[in-house]
């Protein structure tokens, strides 16, 4: 990864030269700050300068969506890959013709894609990115249906009076879940088992 440490009156200074050096924008490193500047007796005297060290980001969606197409290529899959990096986040949509192999039973497929590019991109990076992969917008419907799921087993739990246990899930959909019912002071809800047997109960308060 490309950087350079350089000297300055102040850090913006340092940083500007830095840049330059790069031929690079400030949206396009990372500033680390090794010494602020200070000034020495009564200011004139043992003034030592900034120093900072700029690294530049490798642009890790680049690398993510390469990986996918050697995947997808000795898969023999035609898939459109959009990213796009928001908020230090790489969301990556999937698009084309029978993807349904690549989401699985109940996105198990689709999680364990991520898990790999998430793991492969970020190995020995610096600065890490979360990578989200989605296919044409399965993951949202997923989470819409797992918080009509959620409201309705609370409201038969409620009305029962016993515990409902649900079908093992990932901890991200086990996160939808609790999150859906949290505001709810009638029921609560916890987590119970090891990986990847891990299931949610969803208890009413007594």
């Amino acid at each position: 990864m490309k950087f350079v440490e350089i000297s300055g009156r102040t850090v913006d200074e340092a940083v500007g030269l830095a840049l330059q050096s790069m031929g690079a924008s400030i949206d396009e490193v990372e500033v680390e700050v090794l010494e602020k500047p200070s000034k020495g007796l009564l200011g004139l005297f043992g003034v030592k300068p900034a120093r900072v060290k700029v690294t530049l980001k490798e642009e890790l969606s680049k690398k993510a969506v390469n990986l996918l197409k050697s995947i997808f290529k000795s898969m023999d899959l035609q898939v459109d890959i959009d990213a796009q990096e928001k908020d230090e986040i790489i969301y990556i949509n999937l698009k084309g013709p029978e993807l349904g192999i690549l989401i699985g039973r109940r996105g198990e497929t689709l999680d364990a894609l991520q898990f790999l590019v998430n793991l492969s991109v970020n190995k020995k990076q610096e600065v890490r990115r979360k990578i989200i992969i989605d296919v044409e917008g399965y993951r949202s419907r997923r989470e819409e249906t797992l918080q009509k799921l959620a409201i309705k087993l609370a409201n038969k739990a409620k009305q029962r009076g016993k515990s409902i246990v649900l079908e093992p899930m990932s901890s991200q959909e086990r996160r939808i879940i609790h999150t859906a019912l949290q505001g709810r002071n009638d029921i609560y809800t916890f987590s119970e088992g090891d990986e990847p047997y891990r299931k949610i109960i969803i208890s009413p308060k007594k």
